[in-house]
């Protein structure tokens, strides 16, 4: 019998429901494994997994846990009176984890602000920078089945933990006895004494206010937010709290909500995954404009903790169409800086920043327009980063940063991607695209016949076993070890492992040093101006495989996609990397 499962059943302190749970597993040997076996990794994504009884799951008791080990080390940099703020999602359990939290937090002495009910993640971090804290907890999963629940770390920047600090909360955690290396106050207690402070409607109102000052050119919406049709999915999440708010306040009059999905919901019964990259998704929304008629331009959809947001328009065809991330990304960034041109208001040392998994149509357009690209690893903490770095030495000033998963960010009031900002961004460059007699779809369209036809595949290599983790790693070292000089019979002229932090020049031999800090992170510069980039996800057990490509039309475009995608699945179903 395995002896985490066994010490939880002999715990007196356990609780009936877990108790009943554990007992109906005892048959069970593989589920006592998958769930005893090995512990959940704290990462600089934080936790993230599914809702269950077991050291490897999401529940109190881990999550106590996590937090006795964070609560330490914010000791230990003497944070007990900055405190730390706590935000939730709409998931089943993450009102009880953050509560939970709460709890171990105040046990220690740590002062806490907890928002009152369910917020958007961006909240979270806006409160940090806003009360001075030294830390933050965002109890979500993102766009995770409904099965799953997370636990996420931001530091005293408003941006996830950095690698230093996840390190330490990650040791930690391994040194504390699950159930009595806790120490603990009751919620009730912890409000009488002062040490935990409930936040709400002031922070939302700041919040607010901080969010309508990054629209690029507050008049379009004033002149023509009647005139663009827009729908709006919350999908069950937390959105629905400030995205229609904000959209009103700015001008937006012609909006209509998604009635079936407003609700937030942790069991998110329209949808299979509540994840705005997924048509899918959008099938309500699309379902109310075709059956009601419904006067639609642009269908916008956030995921359940409202940091990234994903829209639906129509093509020349009048048929509804995703924009991906990376078109969303293109045309963001080109709006802003044609918008700030003609307000004057463009800086001239101005920089926009993507992860490296994101397009080079970004760079392609910030490059024509005198804007400086700046590359990044994979994680918004990252563009937060920047943004703080070149608010203290005024090297450049921050225009818009992105991720390929439907992250946005066009000002430095929080430190994380935000879905009710790139809303708002969202809408105001439609509303100017119909005021010239443009559409979104028209607009990308342009870009790529002025640029050349930009694309993307992601390859999603699912990893089973005991310990994903240690599975993803040993994948990604057989990768190491037999490097492609070609990829679909195109050569491979560089390729930058970020983990030995190299660059190795295939053409000449010579070596060089990478420009960013070091993360486990395979990218392939091909011949025709095709990256292939291979990573290990940071929230769930798979390796991602990024094929960016550029074609002179979409016939090419697509050919190369497919072709490149081939070889890559035909690597990892191998059986040298399988």
């Amino acid at each position: 019998m395995n002896p985490n499962y066994e010490y939880w059943l002999s715990y007196e302190g356990l609780d009936a429901d877990t108790r009943r749970e554990l007992e109906s597993i005892a048959e069970d040997a593989d589920e006592i494994e998958a769930r005893f076996a090995v512990p959940m990794r704290f990462g600089t994504a934080g936790l993230r997994s599914v809702m269950a009884a077991g050291i490897s799951r999401m529940n109190v008791y881990t999550v106590a846990q996590t937090t006795q080990a964070l609560a330490n080390l914010v000791c230990r940099h003497g944070g007990q009176a900055r405190g730390v703020a706590i935000a939730y999602d709409s998931r089943n359990n993450s009102m009880r984890f953050a509560e939970t939290a709460a709890e171990v937090l105040a046990g220690n002495g740590v002062k806490v602000y907890i928002y009152e009910s369910l917020r958007p993640t961006p909240c979270l971090s806006f409160a940090i920078l806003q009360l001075g804290c030294l830390a933050g907890i965002n109890i979500t999963a993102s766009h995770n089945p409904k099965e799953y629940n997370g636990y996420k770390v931001y530091w005293e920047d408003g941006a996830q933990l950095p690698p230093d600090h996840a390190d330490e909360v990650s040791r930690e955690t391994a040194g504390i006895d699950i159930f009595t290396g806790v120490r603990r106050l009751s919620f009730s207690e912890g409000c009488d004494k002062g040490l935990i402070v409930r936040i709400g409607e002031a922070m939302d109102e700041a919040f607010l206010r901080a969010v309508l000052d990054c629209r690029t050119d507050p008049e379009i919406l004033s002149k023509y937010g009647d005139a663009v049709g827009i729908v709006y999915t919350p999908l069950h999440g937390t959105g629905y709290r400030l995205v229609p708010e904000v959209l009103k306040r700015a001008g937006v009059t012609n909006l209509r909500v998604v009635e079936s999905q407003r609700r937030p919901d942790g069991d998110f019964p329209t949808v299979a995954v509540p994840n705005p990259e997924n048509k899918a998704c959008f099938a309500e929304a699309i379902d109310l404009v075709l059956r009601d008629g419904a006067d639609c331009d642009l269908i916008i959809g956030t995921d359940p903790d409202a940091d990234r947001v994903g829209v639906v328009v129509k093509d020349a065809n009048g048929l509804f169409v995703p924009l991906s991330g990376n078109e969303l990304g293109a045309l963001l960034v080109d709006y802003i800086i044609q918008a700030r041109r003609r307000k004057g208001t463009l800086p001239e040392n101005a920089c926009a920043v993507k992860s490296i998994v994101s397009s080079e149509l970004f760079t392609a357009i910030c490059k024509k327009n005198g804007v400086t690209p700046v590359n990044v690893l994979t994680g918004f903490k990252y563009i937060g980063e920047k943004i703080a770095e070149y608010e203290k030495t005024g090297q450049y000033t921050f225009l818009f940063g992105y991720e390929e998963s439907y992250g946005f960010l066009s000002a430095g009031y929080v430190r994380d991607k935000d879905a009710v900002a790139g809303s708002l961004l969202i809408s105001e460059m439609a509303a100017y695209y119909k005021s010239i007699g443009m559409t979104l779809y028209g607009a990308i369209h342009a870009l790529y016949k002025e640029y050349g036809y930009y694309g993307e595949a992601v390859l999603n290599v699912q990893v089973g076993g005991v310990d994903p983790m240690a599975e993803m790693n040993r994948r990604m070292t057989a990768l190491r070890g037999e490097l492609f000089d070609s990829i679909a019979e195109c050569r491979v002229l560089r390729v930058r492992d970020y983990l030995r932090r190299t660059v190795f020049d295939l053409v000449t031999g010579a070596t060089a040093e990478t420009d960013l800090p070091e993360s486990d992170v395979l990218y392939f510069e091909l011949e025709d101006g095709t990256n292939v980039i291979v990573r290990p996800s940071g929230t769930e057990p798979k390796i991602k495989v990024y094929i960016l490509a550029k074609g002179k039309d979409e016939q090419t475009l697509e050919a190369k996609k497919a072709a490149y995608a081939a070889f890559m699945n035909a690597q990892f179903q191998d059986e040298k990397h399988s």
